[in-house]
This record gives C-alpha cells, structure tokens and sequence, in this order.
C-alpha cells in the first residue's frame, strides 16, 4: 500500500473516532469528567423577599428614609448578594415626580407610593436582580409611573416583569436560561384571576427556558391573613384569587418556583411535585407607610436551591424584622421561621418539608 494512502486512511479513522465519541473523558483528565458533571448536575441558589417600598416623597418627603435611604438595605445585603439570582417585589414605583395619583374605592385607606427613581442603584447595589412589578401599587401614578419604572429599572440593569407591556423576562444564569413572569388582580398588571391566559403564559416559557419562576400578589390582607384556605380571598371587596389553586396550576404548566406576597404578613411553604411554593413572603422593607406590628414587621429571606431540574434540593428561612419605621435587620430569635414553620405545619400537614427553629427546610427521604 503507498505510504500516502496508508497517512489519510489513518486520518480518516482519527476523524471518526472523534465524530463517534464527542463525549468522551480521557482518563487522565479527571477534572474535565468533574466540569462535564457539573454541567448535568448544576445547582443553582434563588432568594426571594416580599414587599419592596424604599419610602416615598408623595404627599411629601416626610416618608423618605434616613440619610436619603443611602443605607435602608446594608443590613441584609450581604444575605441577599450571597445567590445566584436574587428577586422580590416592587411595591410602588420609581418617579421622581408628577405622575397621576390613583384614585381608591375606599379613600380612607388609599395610599400613593413614588420612590425616587436613583433608589433603584440601592436595590442593584443590594443584589437584587429582578424585580415583580405586578402589584396594587404599580399603578399608584398611573401610566407616567409605569412606564418610569420600567425604564429606571432597565437603566440599573434590573430585570422586571408583570406589567401587561413587560409580562415575562428571559435571561440566563450559569449559562442556564431561566424565564421569570408575574400576577396581580390588579388593572396594568398581568391577571392572578385569568388561570387559562397565566398557564398558557408559563407553557410558552417552560418551552424555551430550562428554568421558570412565577411571583405573584394575591390572597388577603392583614395580621389575620397568615392561612392558606385554599378558597378565593377577599380585601376591600376585591377578589384578591385562589393562590392555592393558582400556584399548583403554575406548577402543572412548567413552572419551578412559585412565590407570593400581598398578605402583607408570612405564610406556609409547600412541597409540590417536587417544586418549592411560598405562599407569601410578607413585607420585607416597607418604609413609613405600612403597619409593622407583630407579624406584619416580620421580613423573611427565603433562600433555596433547585437542581438543573428545576427540582427543590434544600432551602433556609432567614429570619428578618423591620424596626425604626420598616428598615429590615437580621432577627437572632428566627421569628419569621419559627412562624412559616407553625404555619407549614398547620395547613399542609403532610408536607414532605422539615423546617427548623432556626430556618432550614429540608427533604423528607
């Protein structure tokens, strides 16, 4: 055989072997099995907090924080940068002025929220992420203060979604594409009461996002609202939803996480085809303008970690509280855990979710 056939029929079968075998280690390279692993079995950690409201300079500044509110967040920043993507809720909008005030059913108990809008680089400098926007309060200044809002939080490279112009956002983590989208039963915000639109929204993004998570504002207000009763709540003779049915829908249509807030106060968590529900956060730092008294001052940072899968592995409840008028610190006596616990095992108790006194959630095996 001429010296030159035998060369490229060798290469031909090098070139082969490759194509035949495009995965395969080679045994004296163990830390490329270990990154070949880890891309199956990536973990990723998500936080999530309630009630947003950083204080307001509408009627008048005389509800804006300390110091400009510089410093409202320095206290949990630590906790809340320490994850792959941090997320909560908005409650209010980012305006420096003007907007049109809305107008209540009840005026008596009709509250206007405007944050200015470079208190949206303390969100970003906290380690937010991503922000719902579906709320009561997103429409506080009508439609100068929606759109306000959407564009400062973009220009602070915060991601946000909820609105009916801005319903759902696409981004990556890890290299893993991730889909966030957001409910309220309130007019300008994507419907918490429209069930079939809200699953179809949430089985749009499962087909091209690896990874889901679904925020929503719903349920009953007040300190006597911490129970999930799985029927259609009610405030002010509004329809605030179902959040029980709603979320287990969300989690039958492709939805891996699913968390609420809008009680104002905790509620249980949930184990749910292997997917973590919460089923309100509470506020977590609402300044000057909210009742904070008992449970309604406590301010918890759910922390969990899901698989590749989007499957729940563990968690922690990182018990916060709100003092000098709704600035949030760490609390050393784990109230707010101590509270999801009791509640956990109040209305859900089969639960396959241990939850300690100090805040960890773990797995029944």
């Amino acid at each position: 055989m001429p010296r030159t056939y035998k060369i490229v029929s060798l290469l031909i079968t090098v070139l082969l072997s490759c194509n035949n075998d495009k995965t395969k280690i080679p045994e004296d390279k163990p830390e490329l099995r270990e990154e070949q692993k880890n891309s199956i079995d990536e973990v990723f950690s998500v936080i999530m907090v309630g009630d947003i409201m950083l204080g307001t300079n509408y009627p008048s500044s005389s509800s804006l924080p300390p110091d400009d509110g510089k410093y409202i967040l320095d206290n949990v920043k630590e906790i809340l940068q320490n994850a792959d993507l941090t997320i909560g809720n908005l409650e209010g909008t980012l305006l420096n002025s003007g907007g049109t005030p809305k107008q209540c059913l009840n005026p008596s108990n009709c509250v206007a929220f405007r944050m200015p809008e470079h208190y949206a680089g303390y969100l970003k400098e906290a380690g937010f992420d991503v922000m719902s926007v579906a709320n009561n309060h997103s429409g506080d200044m009508g439609e100068t203060g929606r759109e306000s809002t959407m564009k400062t939080l973009d220009r602070y490279r915060i991601k946000h979604a909820g609105y009916l112009k801005q319903p759902e956002v696409i981004f990556e983590v890890k290299g893993v594409r991730f889909g966030f989208t957001a409910f309220a039963p309130n007019v300008g915000t994507q419907s918490l009461l429209n069930l079939q639109a809200a699953e179809e929204r949430v089985k749009n993004l499962k087909k091209i996002c690896k990874i889901v998570i679904v925020s929503f504002h719903g349920g009953a207000e007040g300190s006597g609202a911490t129970g999930v009763n799985r029927k259609q709540e009610y405030y002010l003779g509004e329809n605030r939803g179902n959040v029980y049915e709603f979320s287990h829908k969300m989690i039958d249509a492709g939805a891996d996480i699913v968390f609420g807030h809008g009680p104002h106060v905790p509620r249980a968590v949930e184990l749910y085809k292997d997917r973590i529900i919460a089923y309100s956060l509470g506020n977590f730092c609402t300044y000057a303008k909210f009742g904070l008294s008992g449970p309604l001052g406590y301010a918890p940072i759910l922390k969990v970690k899901i698989n590749n899968n989007g499957e729940f592995l563990e968690g922690e409840i990182i018990s916060a509280h709100q003092l000098n008028r709704g600035i949030p610190y760490i609390d050393k006596e784990h109230k707010a855990a101590r509270l999801i616990k009791k509640l956990t095992e109040k209305d859900f108790p089969d639960s396959q979710l241990i939850i300690s006194d100090t805040g960890s959630i773990k797995r029944i095996k």
